[in-house]
């Protein structure tokens, strides 16, 4: 069967692996307050170019529209969520959302990292105060339920422009050389991360873990 460079068909086994992962990043996410969002897999490509690093913007995967609009299919969740915190004009507080959704970049296959990929993302818009650390914790228990394998780190660049102070990771040795799977930090409208599904099953299965 054919299929574009960096994308899967999933059945059986592979299938239902990756949904009980979701599921489980859902049910955590609810348990601690947070309300889902669905977000739109197409969007103006301007929603990025204002905001997204000179690695993603090479990356992106855009078209233009019978009327000569640049559209773009999604790279990346946070800038989205965005979006919707300045239109909210500081109407509304620490609003504790997150999201799964598909995303698109242009980039070398690896193991774990794949032109189609889903993001998990969790973030808290407006807050008011800092919620780095319950973000973390968050994380951290996400990664740690399924069984995997992981250290956290502090103070660390992100490659995105629009974070306005150091971010975190969480790191899954199991993996090798890509062995991100969780980034985060801070922006302008609010604190959030987001988890590559793809490289926590990958953590997952290495530790023989499960979603229990």
């Amino acid at each position: 069967m054919r299929q574009a460079r960096g994308t899967r068909l999933l059945l059986g086994s592979e299938a239902t692996q990756r949904r009980d992962l979701i599921n489980h990043l859902i049910t955590t996410a609810r348990a601690a307050g947070y309300e889902e969002v669905l977000l739109p897999s197409l969007e103006p490509a301007d929603i990025y170019t204002d905001k997204a690093g000179p690695e993603i913007l090479s990356q992106m995967y855009t078209l233009t529209d019978r009327k000569g609009g640049t559209l773009s299919l999604r790279p990346e969740g946070t800038a989205t969520l965005q979006e919707l915190a300045r239109s909210w004009k500081g109407r509304r507080k620490d609003v504790r959302v997150f999201y799964e959704t598909r995303c698109w970049r242009y980039e070398t296959p690896q193991a774990g990292r794949y032109r189609e990929f889903t993001q998990f993302g969790v973030e808290i818009l407006d807050p008011r105060r800092d919620p780095t650390e319950e973000l973390i914790a968050l994380a951290e228990r996400m990664v740690a339920q399924t069984g995997a394998r992981y250290e956290l780190r502090r103070g660390v660049k992100r490659g995105l422009a629009y974070y306005t102070a150091d971010g975190f990771e969480i790191l899954c040795p199991d993996l090798g050389a890509q062995k991100q799977v969780v980034g985060g930090g801070a922006y302008a409208e609010g604190v959030g991360f987001a988890i590559g599904v793809d490289r926590l099953l990958l953590a997952q299965q290495a530790a023989g873990g499960d979603n229990g």
